[in-house]
């Protein structure tokens, strides 16, 4: 799954371990979730979401025919 979370990060001035800090994760959850090896729980994706004040759907880009695994 693709997602936004670098480019928002950025634009915050948040370091990977601010973010992960912030989310109560690990730095490498950011940094799998920035490279798409890592798709968020429901859980984490709306605490993304509310930290940016984005809509979940605004973050995390899911293309038709992806497979969860």
């Amino acid at each position: 799954m693709k997602n936004k979370l670098e480019e928002l990060r950025a634009k915050n001035g948040f370091t990977q371990q601010d973010l992960a800090d912030r989310l109560e994760v690990s730095r490498q959850t950011i940094i799998s979730l920035e490279q798409g090896r890592y798709n968020p729980s429901i859980t984490l994706a709306f605490r993304v979401a509310r930290l940016f004040k984005l809509q979940i759907e605004e973050i995390f880009i899911y293309e038709e025919g992806e497979i969860n695994g």
